[in-house]
């Protein structure tokens, strides 16, 4: 990938109003980032909506020296190193910036996640379990937060592991694991889909949490209250087609209350590394199902210009609620494509939102 070409690609997914999923759109549509920087104004227009604020080269320039400057690179969707596993998410990051040893993206993987006020005991199970499964050449992948992340990081940090955090590069979250963070990047890989400089928010995690689960064909939960950020990467694994296991624990401690639950509703349960590496095998070859988070594949190619009257029809379909885009394609009786294009143009235009599972709704 030539440095212009990466420099668009930063400016496209960098831009407003242009995520994961209409970034591959623009590229499958115009065939290179720099094509459709050109097409996002008419697109736009066509929407009904005003221009989004585009990336300036200025501003993709400055991040691409910041991130030269901290010794990290960009991979990039489709190209290179990017992560084979992680492309195969409909939502996938189309960047990641990545500080360290990239050799361990080629290497088998599992996810270790878990609560960040965890109990001691299950803090001395990640530790154990991270390093044995790094002795079988397994690479542990966790989010460098407290507790059960942070045990697992320091568990397989000779052997291998890879951070991947919420916020840029150079930002240090939470602001304990500096040390931590430090030695990952050193020692093993970290990787962040924000630009450098960027502070870590409620929002981003949720994203953070589905690149920890893509890149990885089973996720591991040890210790995990109801309705927490582990028991999310859990249910963004499983909707990806991935394997996903849990320790079980006490009924007495709120902490395993989402474990056990996991296991309740069909999750593997696992009390050592050998049970882990059992459930793992069968998947290191890749992904057996599974779309990932969205039921409509965000590539389909466009055959024909829809008309006035058939994005009319489009819009119709569309109200306030969510609704899935496969539907919208049946009840128009439309091209897959053309319903596409209008949907690029609406989501340009600033009118409509994407929601998980392949679902669009107005924007109110």
């Amino acid at each position: 990938m030539s440095e212009a070409d990466l420099l668009a690609r930063i400016r496209l997914i960098r831009s407003q109003s242009i995520g994961p999923i209409t970034f591959r759109q623009l590229l499958a549509r115009f065939g290179s980032a720099e094509a459709a920087l050109r097409a996002v104004p008419d697109l736009a227009a066509r929407g009904g909506g005003r221009m989004p604020a585009l990336c300036s080269e200025e501003q993709a320039s400055r991040e691409m020296a910041r991130v030269t400057a901290l010794g990290g690179r960009y991979l990039s969707i489709g190209q290179g190193l990017y992560p084979p596993l992680l492309a195969e998410a409909d939502n996938a990051p189309p960047l990641v910036t990545a500080l360290g040893d990239l050799s361990l993206l080629e290497r088998p993987s599992v996810a270790m996640v878990g609560a960040r006020n965890a109990s001691a005991a299950a803090c001395r199970f990640a530790r154990g379990i991270a390093h044995d499964l790094g002795r079988e050449g397994v690479v542990v992948v966790s989010g460098l937060a407290r507790g059960i992340d942070a045990a697992a990081h320091e568990g397989a940090l000779a052997s291998g592991t890879i951070g991947v955090i919420a916020g840029g590069l150079d930002i240090f979250y939470p602001p304990e694991n500096e040390r931590l963070q430090r030695a990952v990047a050193e020692q093993g890989l970290v990787l962040a889909e924000m630009p450098p400089g960027t502070e870590p928010r409620a929002r981003h995690f949720p994203y953070r949490n589905r690149i920890i689960a893509g890149l990885c064909p089973a996720t591991l939960v040890v210790e995990a209250a109801p309705r927490s950020g582990s028991l999310i990467t859990a249910r963004l694994a499983a909707e990806m087609g991935r394997d996903v296991l849990a320790m079980p624990g006490s009924p007495l401690d709120p902490r395993a209350q989402g474990c056990n639950g996991l296991i309740r509703d069909g999750a593997t349960l696992v009390q050592n590394a050998a049970e882990v590496m059992e459930a793992l095998r069968p998947g290191l070859g890749g992904v057996r199902s599974g779309r990932g988070l969205f039921s409509y594949a965000p590539d389909v190619p466009v055959s024909a210009e829809p008309d006035s009257a058939e994005r009319a029809r489009v819009e119709e379909l569309l109200g306030p609620s969510p609704a899935p885009v496969d539907e919208i394609v049946r009840l128009s009786g439309l091209e897959p494509g053309a319903v596409q294009l209008v949907l690029l143009e609406l989501d340009l235009a600033g009118r409509i939102d994407r929601h998980a599972g392949g679902k669009v709704s107005l924007r109110c």
